[in-house]
């Protein structure tokens, strides 16, 4: 009998996994993904989904989702990517993760076929994902996209409806350079028919998703355009945030347990999607939205949003890690008080570093590091590139190490942020 932490080591060693070497793991199409569902007889269709996609926003977007149709009663299942501390994070129902026994038994069976089909470990973990929903006859799932959308894994759904949160730059080797071609991508999960909501209007990006979806006869909805913010506050523990629905002419009053101030976007995304699924004859009420959203992170297990681990020093883990999100994880910090800043960063050799750096601030103290895994960048690399930013500090060799200088230098009033990459964030916890 093989134990589960033989299986994980079986498809980490066997299955070219993105988040460990990059691109090399990516595939082009979706033949292997089809292969494998072919020989589980297409699970995918045998219940309802919502597919997620965007450059930041996704996972958020994806567990508010899925925190709301669970406080209305449904059965929910939840695929997301990648995982902080345990594989069986990707795949969730009712926030609880898939059994080990599940994912030993269903590796053992695919064994010939992954020989044969030689997927990659995304491949393997969205057949999985699918085949244990249909198993456990979910009501609906909310499929986060991994990467990209048209060609991404999880792009063999016919969902209730879709959900792009926004488009920035990342992963241009294999999305596209400019933003137009990279939201052609995500655009790659729009279908016939199928309502899509688009949470954050970009002038430069807005006519690729209304040509895709005029294409292909799909309502469009821009949720900027449906929710204004009317204020917003950030508490130590939750952000309030009050919305006015433009159409209705109504006020509706938010507690997110989600606290960046970043999930804004996400939530009008979240709310125009509801607004479609409710019409469509899903019964959510907004008492339902209400508590789900100020208990996501009971429901789903969500982690790394502007987690708070430690109050003294303030200690604040986010694994904002391309242009965009570590954007708005500096605004996030303009809201917070503190005497002296100190930042746990690192980062994966893909990322556009160079990019990133210049939005960090000079006056924090920086601690550069690297995660185990083949994917990241030196430490030693990052520092002196920083250097180049205007960003002092010391290289470490290990995630831990640099979390301890910083906790012994740090004063009680002072605070930590650790942030870069999913890894980095994944050794701290």
């Amino acid at each position: 009998m093989t134990s589960y932490k033989e299986t994980l080591d079986y498809l980490y060693a066997q299955l070219p996994m993105f988040t460990r070497v990059g691109a090399s793991a990516f595939k082009t199409d979706l033949h292997n993904t089809i292969a494998l569902l072919d020989k589980l007889d297409q699970p995918q269709h045998s219940f309802k989904t919502i597919h997620v996609a965007g450059t930041n926003g996704k996972g958020s977007s994806s567990h508010m989702l899925a925190a709301i149709f669970q406080q209305a009663g449904y059965k929910t299942g939840l695929y997301t990517s990648p995982h902080l501390l345990d594989f069986r994070e990707r795949i969730r129902i009712n926030g609880q993760m898939v059994p080990e026994d599940f994912v030993v038994d269903f590796t053992e069976q695919m064994r010939t076929h992954i020989t044969d089909i030689q997927p990659s470990f995304f491949e393997l973990t969205v057949a999985m994902a699918f085949r244990y929903f249909q198993q456990e006859a979910v009501d609906i799932a909310i499929i986060e996209v991994g990467l990209g959308g048209r060609l991404d894994s999880t792009n063999v759904i016919t969902p209730e409806l879709s959900l792009i949160t926004n488009i920035s730059y990342d992963h241009k080797n294999i999305l596209g350079d400019t933003l137009p071609q990279i939201a052609g991508e995500k655009a790659g999960i729009i279908k016939a028919g199928v309502p899509v909501v688009i949470s954050e209007t970009q002038s430069e990006v807005q006519d690729v998703f209304i040509n895709t979806a005029n294409a292909l006869n799909a309502p469009i909805h821009f949720a900027d355009q449906e929710w204004m913010e009317a204020s917003g506050a950030i508490e130590s523990n939750h952000f309030t945030i009050t919305l006015l629905d433009t159409r209705q002419q109504q006020m509706r009053r938010l507690q997110l347990d989600l606290n960046g101030r970043y999930q804004e976007k996400n939530v009008m995304g979240v709310l125009s999607a509801v607004k479609i699924l409710q019409q469509n004859g899903w019964h959510i009420t907004w008492d339902h939205i209400t508590q789900a959203l100020s208990h996501v992170k009971k429901l789903t297990g969500l982690r790394g949003r502007w987690e708070v681990i430690q109050r003294h020093p303030l200690t604040v883990l986010d694994v904002g890690h391309n242009e965009a999100g570590i954007r708005e994880v500096m605004q996030q910090l303009g809201h917070v008080n503190y005497q002296q800043l100190h930042i746990v960063v690192g980062f994966v050799k893909d990322k556009e570093v160079e990019k990133v750096l210049p939005l960090f601030p000079p006056t924090a103290h920086y601690y550069f590091c690297k995660a185990q895994i083949p994917r990241a960048m030196d430490e030693v690399a990052l520092a002196e590139m920083a250097a180049a930013s205007g960003l002092q500090g010391h290289a470490y060799a290990s995630v831990q190490a640099a979390l301890q200088a910083a906790r012994q230098h740090a004063q009680p009033d002072d605070m930590i942020l650790v942030c870069g990459s999913f890894f980095i964030v994944a050794e701290v916890m």
